[in-house]
């Protein structure tokens, strides 16, 4: 399948939010809370991860950063509030603080080849390498690819920064941006595939979002069992969906080989006027090398698929 051009212009990300993490023990608390090494992220740099329920079923995934001001934790704002809360029933005596920071920030995503040079304008710092964070006055940018920036400006300057940059980058839409995530093959759990997926079904160990050498974290034996001794039967996919099907989070996907029974799900599905809806799909992995996948019912649209930009082992 031929690759689409990509967005290219500064998006308003008002669909995520921000949990924010300080105190003494914010690194052993969120250590033994989430599937990513806590204690291995130095500042000034970010992490992908998830948080699971005891039977290892994703509850959220995020991007997990560290800067001067302790972790922050991004992940859709539909789950925010209540990962916030689950979370918090478990800081009993810990010596960490863990609160809503929405109110605190605007985030932006910055995509596109040369943005680079037009952001440069106006946040003097940029950071060099992937998943790593630079603070620019009263913003922090985070160079999440080579063509994508993540800024988190504080609220009351935030009009300012974005109103410099329109002047110099179009907008995009926030489905754009999350096409880019597609694209990334950066998978976004949501209320609709809650306690869906394993890690490893969603990619998330080919993304440094899981560590297997840390100690116990909710799902934690689970997830090393799978790794070690289990044999994963299903894995995330980057598709297409033929015609014009509104494919959403959620909706189940069909084989022959299955029959009646589904193969899998939709994670995250974007699209917009000048691309075609895409989708991050788990699937059993049978299903993709049989290369026939309909959504919604056995003769529903057919998915298309392509290459994610990091290896799926076979």
């Amino acid at each position: 399948m031929t690759s689409p051009n990509p967005p290219y212009g500064i998006a308003t990300l008002a669909h995520f939010g921000l949990i924010r993490f300080a105190g003494a023990d914010a690194q052993a608390f969120l250590q033994g809370q989430l599937s990513c090494d806590v204690t291995g992220l130095q500042p000034g740099h970010a992490v992908y991860g998830s948080y699971n329920t005891p039977k290892g079923r994703m509850l959220a995934t995020f991007l997990l950063w560290r800067d001067d001001a302790g972790y922050a934790m991004q992940l859709p704002r539909s789950l925010a509030e209540s990962i916030r809360r689950r979370l918090s029933m478990y800081v009993l005596r810990s010596k960490v603080t863990l609160h809503d920071a929405n109110d605190e920030y605007e985030l932006l995503g910055i995509v596109g080849a040369d943005t680079g040079v037009q952001l440069a304008d106006v946040c003097a710092q940029l950071p060099a390498n992937v998943l790593t964070l630079t603070a620019s006055g009263t913003a922090r940018v985070l160079r999440l690819d080579d063509e994508r920036f993540l800024l988190i400006i504080e609220r009351a300057h935030a009009r300012a920064i974005h109103d410099a940059l329109a002047g110099k980058l179009p907008a995009i839409s926030a489905e754009a941006w999350d096409w880019t995530n597609i694209r990334a093959g950066i998978p976004y759990i949501t209320p609709a595939t809650q306690d869906q997926f394993v890690p490893q079904m969603a990619n998330l160990d080919l993304i440094n979002a899981v560590s297997f050498s840390k100690g116990c974290y909710p799902g934690q034996e689970i997830v090393a069992r799978m790794h070690y001794l289990g044999k994963l039967k299903q894995r995330m996919y980057l598709a297409a969906v033929d015609g014009d099907e509104s494919a959403v989070a959620g909706d189940k996907l069909y084989s022959p080989g299955t029959g009646e029974q589904a193969t899998g799900m939709i994670v995250n599905a974007a699209a917009d006027p000048d691309r075609p809806r895409e989708v991050l799909a788990v699937m059993h992995i049978e299903s993709f090398k049989a290369g026939e996948v309909h959504l919604k019912t056995a003769d529903g649209p057919r998915l298309r698929f392509s290459d994610l930009p990091y290896l799926i082992p076979a």
